[in-house]
């Protein structure tokens, strides 16, 4: 049989042209979300800044002083004992108004953002359902079918975050500009023309195994963009904390955000709630493996990185429950875990030889 006549040759360029206008729709979902940050930054800002910096100088009361006179009891006034709020001390700090900070027009903008994400969500899904039915099988069988796919679910994740109603609406404008440099990436580097699978991979576990692989990938990367922003915002609110000004910039963009803590709290739930899904992706990985090539566990490169991933995550995990390496320690171990993450996806498939070398490049 003749696999290259399988395709669909017409199925194949209208995949391929639905693609290229997914991304000229998150192009312009990009410029919109940059006109919400940029008109919300004329709304009121400081919140944050209010909250570390406008702590007011408290008098404390000590008991009075009773001395004992002839004829009665004397009373002493009080002494007066000045106290300032702790430095660092951020228990309060509000979260901020979203990206359009609270500005008509920036959430005008927001909305059509939003929008605009929707359309290309819509529009790169039926790119990889057309790119599936050219070759009637599940369309991740090469890195450009896997970028493609990623990218057109890490997009419904988050339009899954805001239908919940979570205040992620800052998540907007990295996921947008992520998404189209992955989309880039794939029509130019990793690009292969529509083609039926290596036989290797003619199983019912490519739909379980890589399916899961993908959707744990694309709530990493999410729960990895909340772990930069907390970063930055941490920095900003400790330098608030400690009598610094940060810069017009800095202010008008982080000021939105929500507080650290509330970014924090969002990437130990996000990672954590995904973790036990990759967990049962690698043991999906391995059942296969004992399936295909008679063994569970080879040490393959792509076996060993996604168990580096597995141990990385779970450090993290680890560490985050642990007071004593809450915040900035923890996340670097996440960006770290993400890291081995981009490797195992990218390095591995594409720079190293294993008998998971499917990429197609």
């Amino acid at each position: 049989m003749n696999l290259a006549a399988a395709t669909n040759e017409n199925l194949a360029q209208t995949s391929n042209v639905l693609i290229y206008s997914s991304m000229a729709v998150y192009l312009l979902a990009f410029f919109a979300n940059m006109a919400e940050w940029i008109f919300g930054s004329r709304s009121k800002t400081g919140r944050a800044a209010a909250a570390l910096t406008q702590k007011a100088e408290k008098p404390a009361t000590a008991p009075a002083v009773q001395v004992q006179q002839k004829g009665g009891t004397a009373v002493l006034d009080r002494p007066q004992v000045v106290t300032r709020a702790a430095s660092g001390s951020r228990g309060d700090v509000p979260d901020g108004p979203g990206a359009s900070g609270g500005d008509e027009q920036g959430d005008l903008y927001g909305r059509i953002a939003i929008s605009l994400t929707v359309l290309g969500f819509l529009v790169e899904f039926a790119g990889v359902l057309t790119r599936a039915l050219s070759v009637q099988r599940a369309p991740w069988g090469n890195m450009y079918e896997f970028n493609i796919t990623f990218s057109t679910v890490a997009v419904g994740v988050y339009l899954g975050l805001l239908a919940l109603k979570k205040n992620v609406r800052w998540l907007g404008l990295p996921l947008v500009t992520t998404v189209l440099l992955d989309l880039g990436l794939a029509v130019t580097v990793l690009y292969t023309a529509s083609d039926q699978l290596v036989p290797a991979l003619h199983s019912y576990w490519l739909y379980i195994h890589v399916s899961t692989a993908i959707f744990c990938g694309a709530v990493f990367y999410v729960g990895a963009v909340g772990t930069l922003l907390y970063l930055f915002k941490d920095s900003y609110e400790n330098k608030l904390s400690q009598g610094g000004k940060p810069g017009r910039f800095a202010t008008s963009v982080l000021e939105r955000l929500p507080a650290s803590a509330s970014l924090d709290k969002f990437s130990y739930r996000i990672n954590a709630a995904v973790f036990p899904l990759w967990t049962f992706t690698i043991i999906a990985g391995a059942i296969w493996a004992g399936d295909a090539w008679g063994r569970y566990w080879e040490w393959d490169p792509k076996e060993t990185w996604s168990f580096i991933t597995w141990v990385a995550y779970a450090c993290y995990l680890h560490a985050r429950a642990t007071a004593g390496w809450k915040g900035r320690k923890a996340a670097y171990l996440a960006l770290i875990a993400f890291g081995c993450w981009l490797f195992n996806y990218y390095g591995v498939n594409i720079f190293v030889s294993g008998k998971h070398s499917y990429a197609g490049v």
